[in-house]
Protein backbone atom coordinates (compact mmCIF):
# COMPACT_ATOMS: atom_id res chain seq x y z
CA UNK A 1 0.00 0.00 0.00
CA UNK A 2 1.61 3.23 -1.12
CA UNK A 3 1.54 5.96 1.48
CA UNK A 4 3.11 8.85 -0.30
CA UNK A 5 6.33 10.06 -1.78
CA UNK A 6 8.28 9.65 1.45
CA UNK A 7 7.59 6.02 2.26
CA UNK A 8 5.43 2.97 2.05
CA UNK A 9 3.49 0.63 4.24
CA UNK A 10 3.57 -3.08 3.61
CA UNK A 11 1.64 -5.90 5.17
CA UNK A 12 2.41 -9.55 5.70
CA UNK A 13 -0.99 -11.06 5.49
CA UNK A 14 -2.49 -13.70 7.69
CA UNK A 15 -4.66 -14.95 4.86
CA UNK A 16 -2.53 -18.08 4.50
CA UNK A 17 -3.22 -19.02 8.11
CA UNK A 18 -6.91 -18.25 7.89
CA UNK A 19 -7.25 -20.05 4.55
CA UNK A 20 -5.69 -23.15 6.09
CA UNK A 21 -8.08 -22.94 9.05
CA UNK A 22 -11.02 -22.59 6.69
CA UNK A 23 -9.86 -25.57 4.64
CA UNK A 24 -9.54 -27.69 7.78
CA UNK A 25 -12.99 -26.61 8.94
CA UNK A 26 -14.46 -27.32 5.52
CA UNK A 27 -12.82 -30.73 5.41
CA UNK A 28 -14.16 -31.53 8.86
CA UNK A 29 -17.63 -30.33 7.92
CA UNK A 30 -17.57 -32.34 4.68
CA UNK A 31 -16.30 -35.37 6.56
CA UNK A 32 -19.15 -35.02 9.04
CA UNK A 33 -21.69 -34.96 6.23
CA UNK A 34 -20.13 -38.05 4.65
CA UNK A 35 -20.26 -39.85 8.00
CA UNK A 36 -23.87 -38.78 8.49
CA UNK A 37 -24.85 -40.13 5.08
CA UNK A 38 -22.96 -43.38 5.67
CA UNK A 39 -24.64 -43.74 9.07
CA UNK A 40 -28.08 -43.21 7.55
CA UNK A 41 -27.40 -45.73 4.77
CA UNK A 42 -26.14 -48.40 7.16
CA UNK A 43 -28.46 -47.93 10.14
CA UNK A 44 -30.57 -50.77 11.47
CA UNK A 45 -34.16 -50.21 10.23
CA UNK A 46 -35.54 -51.71 13.44
CA UNK A 47 -33.59 -49.21 15.60
CA UNK A 48 -33.14 -45.98 13.63
CA UNK A 49 -30.85 -43.23 14.93
CA UNK A 50 -32.62 -40.34 16.62
CA UNK A 51 -32.99 -37.56 14.05
CA UNK A 52 -32.85 -34.85 16.73
CA UNK A 53 -29.34 -35.99 17.73
CA UNK A 54 -28.22 -35.83 14.12
CA UNK A 55 -29.65 -32.34 13.74
CA UNK A 56 -27.96 -31.21 16.98
CA UNK A 57 -24.61 -32.47 15.65
CA UNK A 58 -25.18 -30.72 12.33
CA UNK A 59 -26.07 -27.49 14.15
CA UNK A 60 -22.88 -27.73 16.23
CA UNK A 61 -20.74 -28.07 13.12
CA UNK A 62 -22.59 -25.18 11.52
CA UNK A 63 -21.82 -22.99 14.55
CA UNK A 64 -18.14 -23.90 14.38
CA UNK A 65 -18.05 -23.03 10.69
CA UNK A 66 -19.71 -19.65 11.36
CA UNK A 67 -17.24 -18.93 14.17
CA UNK A 68 -14.30 -19.60 11.86
CA UNK A 69 -15.77 -17.29 9.22
CA UNK A 70 -16.30 -14.58 11.85
CA UNK A 71 -12.69 -14.91 13.04
CA UNK A 72 -11.47 -14.62 9.45
CA UNK A 73 -13.44 -11.43 8.95
CA UNK A 74 -12.16 -10.01 12.24
CA UNK A 75 -8.57 -10.79 11.20
CA UNK A 76 -9.14 -8.92 7.94
CA UNK A 77 -10.64 -5.96 9.81
CA UNK A 78 -7.71 -5.85 12.25
CA UNK A 79 -5.18 -6.01 9.41
CA UNK A 80 -6.94 -3.13 7.66
CA UNK A 81 -6.97 -1.12 10.88
CA UNK A 82 -3.25 -1.79 11.40
CA UNK A 83 -2.46 -0.58 7.88
CA UNK A 84 -4.42 2.61 8.46
CA UNK A 85 -2.64 3.20 11.76
CA UNK A 86 0.75 2.39 10.23
CA UNK A 87 0.34 4.77 7.32
CA UNK A 88 -0.23 7.66 9.74
CA UNK A 89 3.31 7.21 11.13
CA UNK A 90 5.13 7.84 7.84
CA UNK A 91 6.85 11.23 7.87
CA UNK A 92 6.48 11.62 11.65
CA UNK A 93 9.35 11.81 14.14
CA UNK A 94 9.28 8.77 16.41
CA UNK A 95 11.24 7.84 19.52
CA UNK A 96 11.28 4.24 20.77
CA UNK A 97 9.78 3.35 24.14
CA UNK A 98 13.22 2.99 25.73
CA UNK A 99 14.51 6.17 24.07
CA UNK A 100 17.46 4.50 22.33
CA UNK A 101 16.22 4.89 18.76
CA UNK A 102 14.73 8.02 17.23
CA UNK A 103 14.21 9.42 13.77
CA UNK A 104 11.79 10.35 11.03
CA UNK A 105 9.75 7.36 9.89
CA UNK A 106 10.42 6.44 6.28
CA UNK A 107 8.36 3.26 6.05
CA UNK A 108 6.38 0.82 8.16
CA UNK A 109 5.82 -2.91 8.05
CA UNK A 110 2.72 -4.48 9.52
CA UNK A 111 3.05 -7.97 10.93
CA UNK A 112 0.39 -10.12 12.53
CA UNK A 113 1.83 -9.32 15.97
CA UNK A 114 2.76 -5.66 15.57
CA UNK A 115 4.13 -2.78 13.53
CA UNK A 116 7.80 -2.00 12.86
CA UNK A 117 8.70 1.54 11.76
CA UNK A 118 11.92 2.11 9.83
CA UNK A 119 13.55 5.53 10.11
CA UNK A 120 15.22 7.43 7.29
CA UNK A 121 18.62 6.32 8.63
CA UNK A 122 17.59 2.62 8.54
CA UNK A 123 16.93 2.04 12.23
CA UNK A 124 13.88 0.03 13.35
CA UNK A 125 11.38 1.01 16.04
CA UNK A 126 8.77 -1.36 17.42
CA UNK A 127 5.48 0.49 17.65
CA UNK A 128 4.28 -0.24 21.17
CA UNK A 129 3.13 1.50 24.32
CA UNK A 130 5.59 4.20 25.38
CA UNK A 131 6.74 5.44 21.97
CA UNK A 132 6.73 9.16 21.27
CA UNK A 133 5.40 10.45 17.96
CA UNK A 134 5.75 14.07 16.86
CA UNK A 135 5.18 15.97 13.62
CA UNK A 136 8.83 16.97 13.50
CA UNK A 137 12.10 16.41 15.30
CA UNK A 138 12.44 18.36 18.52
CA UNK A 139 14.63 21.45 18.36
CA UNK A 140 18.01 20.75 19.91
CA UNK A 141 18.76 22.87 22.93
CA UNK A 142 22.19 24.17 23.69
CA UNK A 143 23.26 25.87 26.85
CA UNK A 144 25.77 28.66 26.78
CA UNK A 145 27.88 30.04 29.60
Amino acid sequence: MAVGATGSATSTSTTTTTSTAQQKATLNYDNFLQLLIAQMKNQDPTEPVDASQQMAQLASFSQVEQTIQTNTKLDTLLASSSLTQASSYVGKYMTSADGTVAGTVDSVKVYSDGIIATTTDGKSILVQAGITVADQAPASTTTGS
